[in-house]
């Protein structure tokens, strides 16, 4: 008898085994984006480090292709740090964008650095400058500006010689938009500060030169002192306004500028509105309370 050769069981035999053999399917694999080794390093870093590597990243040098003549100009970016060299006895200007109005001005040095802000042109095209003068080389504080338009942060530092003339920006395009006509409205027109005319005092005396801008009046009432200017004074010529010490130092004062006159929140015994370096242009403010012999006129020149 020959045995029988079942065929028919060697094809489901083949396909078993190839089954058997056949590896499960992997997972997809997952790929991570490491960090990179900078940023490793800075995590690494204690908070302090930490923000002084932002600043460092964050802070904008001079370069020589963005001068036009003795202005830098550098590109706005919100956040960004501008860097502005300075010198004993020379000014640098901050000039803004036209029509830009100044709110405030915060300095981290305020008593070894003179900073204060004046206006040139008319109309659309008043342009506010920041002016900013040490006293001495070696000096490093922060400087923040804020305006109608946008928040500047710069870091100043004064060395024996080396200064920037004038610091100017420039701003990203806005983006187009459709502006519909309205009515023609006419401008509201400035209004004098409401005030207790049985507590103004008028008993200040103006000294020194006589420029065009020089003040035609000064008062205050008890709290606030008002100086009151031409009115055919142009923007271009509003001096900034010192405080004069008990030893003849100079120091900045903060003040409002409103419709032809400088409003300061306090009252002045001596002050001084300065323009121009050589030769200077000294006009003097003094209320006639304060005795002479307190005040020394040391080192100040009236043209």
């Amino acid at each position: 008898m020959k045995p029988q050769v079942l065929w028919g069981l060697a094809p489901l035999s083949l396909l078993a085994s190839v089954a058997v053999a056949t590896p499960a399917p992997k997972p997809p694999v997952k790929y991570t984006v490491a960090p990179s080794e900078a940023s490793a390093r800075v995590e690494k870093l204690p908070p302090a480090g930490r923000v002084e590597a932002a600043n460092r990243a964050a802070a904008r040098e001079p370069a020589t292709e963005n001068y036009l003549n003795a202005i830098q100009t550098y590109a706005y970016m919100e956040g960004a740090l501008y860097r502005v060299y300075s010198a004993p006895d020379r000014v640098t200007d901050l000039m803004l964008e036209p029509g830009e109005t100044v709110m405030a001005i915060s300095a981290g040095d305020t008593a070894r650095w003179i900073i204060g802000d004046t206006k040139s042109g008319e109309g659309a095209g008043v342009r506010t400058h920041i002016l900013i003068k040490p006293h001495t080389s070696g000096l490093k504080t922060n400087l923040v500006v804020l305006t109608t338009s946008r928040t500047y942060h710069l870091q100043l530092e004064s060395t024996p010689s080396t200064y920037m003339a004038a610091v100017s920006w420039r701003y990203p395009a806005l983006p187009v938009v459709k502006i519909e006509p309205t009515p023609k409205v006419e401008p509201l027109k400035p209004t004098e500060p409401s005030l207790d005319v049985t507590k103004l005092n008028f008993h200040y005396v103006i000294e020194g030169a006589v420029p065009a801008w020089r003040p035609r009046q000064v008062f205050d009432d008890g709290a606030k002192t008002y100086i009151v200017f031409p009115a055919e004074t142009a923007t271009s010529a509003a001096p900034p306004l010192f405080l004069i010490g008990p030893n003849g130092e100079a120091q900045i004062v903060n003040y409002r500028v409103q419709a032809g006159y400088y409003v300061l929140d306090r009252l002045i015994d001596v002050a001084e509105l300065r323009l121009g370096t050589a030769p200077q242009t000294v006009v003097r403010l003094r209320r006639a309370e304060a005795t002479g012999s307190a005040i020394k006129g040391k080192g100040v020149r009236h043209d």
